[in-house]
């Protein structure tokens, strides 16, 4: 079972994880950096709780998944369209103001995240801005079923400096606002696409 396995299958208990979950704080810091109106991809939408509410502030938003069956929920949640779509199979040019990766870019293996951040820079308009978002540490592998790859300011900051598409803007640690999670710190970044 891969990422993206796990989600069809627990998309349901997924959707209701993580659907109400409060991102204000973190979203601002985000939409600080954009005009209204702007253009943002949702990358890794899942619940399509983020896709919403940048909608609701009047941001031209859309919606991508890999997961079917996630997909099929945030359509539900948000009332707009969702690109069924994996990292890999994206291909836009210069279309997005704003990329939005909360914990969705975390499932791809180390080795493939320097091709999947060229394909994001190419999708962004010049100085486009990125948030992803990670899980704080040095592990790669799998937690239960699905892949995870962490890391800290320092391993992200030399990914981000090898791959040379994009200037950082603010890398910052946030406790986890799932309730049970209180272990868990994160990892926030945000690029200005150069």
């Amino acid at each position: 079972m891969d990422s993206i396995d796990y989600y069809n299958k627990y998309a349901a208990k997924e959707f209701e994880e993580t659907v109400n979950q409060d991102m204000s704080k973190i979203m601002k810091e985000f939409t600080d950096l954009l005009d209204e109106s702007d253009t943002i991809l949702d990358l890794g939408c899942g619940s399509g709780r983020d896709s919403l509410t940048f909608y609701d502030l009047g941001y031209d938003v859309t919606p991508l998944d890999a997961s079917e069956e996630m997909c099929k929920l945030a359509e539900i949640h948000t009332g707009l369209e969702v690109l069924k779509m994996t990292f890999e199979e994206m291909d836009f040019d210069n279309v997005f103001d704003g990329i939005w990766a909360c914990a969705s870019l975390l499932h791809a293996p180390k080795k493939e995240l320097s091709d999947i951040l060229t394909k994001i820079a190419r999708a962004l308009n010049d100085r486009g801005i990125l948030y992803m978002s990670y899980k704080l540490g040095d592990f790669e592998g799998f937690r239960g079923k699905r892949y995870f790859t962490d890391f800290t300011a320092d391993s992200i900051t030399e990914l981000l400096r090898d791959n040379g598409r994009f200037e950082i803007v603010k890398i910052w640690e946030t406790e986890d606002i799932r309730t049970g999670h209180s272990d868990v710190k994160w990892l926030n970044v945000l690029v200005r696409k150069q």
